[in-house]
C-alpha cells in the first residue's frame, strides 16, 4: 500500500525523440531517396519561414542549444536520454517525434512528424512515417519498459495500407498511434471509410492522440498571434469528430487522447455539449443525436485522456470538471516550452497543494492504465529518482488537504450537480 513518503511514479505523457533528419536515410525505402535529398534540400527555406511567423527566435535558439547542448542529445542518444529523465525524476514516457522544436533539425521525413497533415503527399507521408516508426521501435526497444512508443499514422491514406501499418507498429513494439489533427481536403473523422482504423486501433489496444503543430499556416502571414491562438484549436477539433459521429459508441474500446494542447478549453466544451444532449433550452428545437447513448461527458470518462502537458495551475483547478484521471501529465522533454530541465521544480510550484492521492493519477498512474506501462517494473525506478510529496511542498495532514477542496470536489460538474456554477480551488 502507498504511503505519504513514498516517491512519485511520474510517467510524462508527452515526450519528443527522433533522429537528426539527415540519418533517417537507411530507414526510408531506396525509391523515396531522391525525394529525400529534395526535402533536406528545403530545410533552410522552411527554417525561414518559421523565423518570419515568429515560431523561431534566433536569439533564444542560440542560447537554447548553448546551454543545453548535452541534454538535448537525448532527443536520439538513450544512454543520455535516461539521464535526462532521471534528473527529472521521470520513470517512463510517452514518445511523439520531433525532438528539435526550435530549429527542426530532427524532422521526420517529408514533415510528418509534429506537422503531419491530411495533404500531405499520401505515398511520401507513408514512407516518412514508416521510416520514423522503424527508427522508433529501435529506440524504445532499448528500454522498453521506460518508453512508450508513438507511431506515426498518415490516417487519411489507404485504409487498407493504414491498418497494416498499425498492426506492423504494434508487432515492432510501438504502442500507440498518432494522426493527424487536420484532415484538410480528406474525408473527416466523422466518415465510416475509418471505422477499420478506429477498430484495429482499438484491437491492438494502441491508443490514438493527436498532438499540437499543424495548423493552416498559410492562412496567418506572418501574424504570430493568430497561429498561437489556435494551435490547440486543430487537434482537440478531432474529438467533437468522433464523439458526436459515434464512433466512441461503436468503438468502445477506442481510447482518444489530445496532446499539449492544454485542458483548459474543456471543462466549458463539456457542459456546452452535455447540456444539448440533455436538451437543454436552447436545443429544444434540435432532433435527438441518435448516434449516442449516453452524455458526451460519460464519453470522455470512458475512453478521451488529455496529454496536459506542463499543467497550469488553473487546470488543475478545473480538475473536477475535466476529470482527474483524464489529465495525464507531460513534461515535453526536450521542447522548450515543456519542464525541463527544472521539472522539479516546476512539480513544487504546480501541485504543492494538490491532494497527494490525485497527484498520483495525474503524474503516473493514469497514465500507466491508458498506454499499458508496466507498474511492477517502473517501480524501482520510481524509489530510486522520483521525488516525494514532500519534496513537491505538500502536506503531511493529508486529510486537512482533501478538506479544503472538498466544495469543489463536491460540486464537480456542476451542470450534473444541480449547481449553477463552478467552484475553482480551495475552500
Amino acid at each position: 500500500m502507498t504511503t505519504y513518503e513514498d516517491p512519485y511514479l511520474i510517467i510524462s505523457s508527452d515526450c519528443h525523440a527522433g533522429l537528426p533528419t539527415e540519418q533517417y536515410r537507411p530507414y526510408l525505402e531506396s525509391r523515396h531517396h531522391r525525394a529525400f535529398d529534395e526535402f533536406l534540400a528545403g530545410r533552410d527555406a522552411r527554417r525561414e519561414a518559421m523565423t518570419r511567423l515568429g515560431v523561431r527566435n534566433e536569439a533564444f535558439a542560440d542560447k537554447w542549444f548553448h546551454d543545453n547542448e548535452e541534454g538535448l542529445r537525448g532527443g536520439w542518444d538513450a544512454a543520455q536520454r535516461l539521464k535526462e529523465l532521471d534528473g527529472d525524476g521521470v520513470a517512463a514516457e510517452v514518445v511523439f517525434p520531433d525532438a528539435d522544436a526550435v530549429d527542426s533539425q530532427t524532422a521526420a521525413p517529408f514533415g510528418v512528424g509534429l506537422g503531419l497533415s491530411g495533404d500531405q503527399d499520401p505515398v511520401l507521408g507513408m514512407a516518412g512515417a514508416k521510416a520514423h516508426n522503424r527508427w522508433l521501435a529501435e529506440f524504445v526497444g532499448q528500454n522498453p519498459q521506460r518508453h512508450c512508443g508513438v507511431a506515426l499514422l498518415p490516417v487519411t491514406a489507404d485504409p487498407v495500407e493504414v491498418v497494416a501499418e498499425i498492426h506492423r507498429a504494434k508487432e515492432s513494439g510501438l504502442g500507440a498511434l498518432m494522426i493527424p489533427s487536420m484532415w484538410v481536403d480528406k474525408a473527416p473523422y466523422h466518415d465510416r471509410r475509418y471505422d477499420p482504423v478506429w477498430a484495429a486501433a482499438a484491437e491492438t489496444g494502441m491508443p490514438v492522440v493527436t498532438h499540437s503543430g499543424a495548423a493552416p499556416r498559410e492562412e496567418y502571414g506572418d501574424h504570430l498571434g493568430i497561429y498561437v491562438s489556435e494551435v490547440t484549436f486543430w487537434p482537440a477539433r478531432p474529438l467533437w469528430f468522433l464523439l458526436w459521429s459515434g464512433v466512441f459508441e461503436r468503438h468502445p474500446g477506442l481510447r482518444f487522447g489530445v496532446a499539449e494542447s492544454g485542458c483548459w478549453w474543456l471543462p466549458n466544451l463539456l457542459w456546452f455539449m452535455d447540456r444539448l444532449y440533455l436538451g437543454a433550452h436552447g436545443g429544444k428545437k434540435l432532433s435527438p443525436f441518435a448516434e449516442l447513448r449516453r452524455p458526451p461527458s460519460e464519453y470522455l470518462d470512458r475512453q478521451v485522456f488529455i496529454c496536459a502537458t506542463n499543467t497550469k495551475r488553473r487546470e488543475l483547478a478545473q480538475r473536477y470538471e475535466i476529470g482527474v484521471d483524464n489529465i495525464l501529465w507531460g513534461s515535453d522533454f526536450p521542447h522548450p516550452e515543456g519542464t525541463w530541465p527544472a521539472t522539479r521544480a516546476w512539480l513544487r510550484n504546480t501541485f504543492h497543494d494538490i491532494p497527494v492521492g490525485e497527484t498520483r493519477r495525474m503524474l503516473g498512474l493514469a497514465a500507466a492504465e491508458v498506454f499499458g506501462f508496466d507498474l511492477p517494473a517502473l517501480e524501482p525506478i520510481a524509489r530510486r529518482i522520483g521525488p516525494t510529496p514532500a519534496d513537491l511542498g505538500q502536506s503531511a495532514d493529508q486529510a486537512a488537504v482533501e478538506a479544503s477542496w472538498a466544495r469543489s470536489r463536491e460540486v464537480g460538474r456542476h451542470w450534473l450537480t444541480e449547481n449553477d456554477f463552478p467552484v475553482l480551488g480551495t475552500n
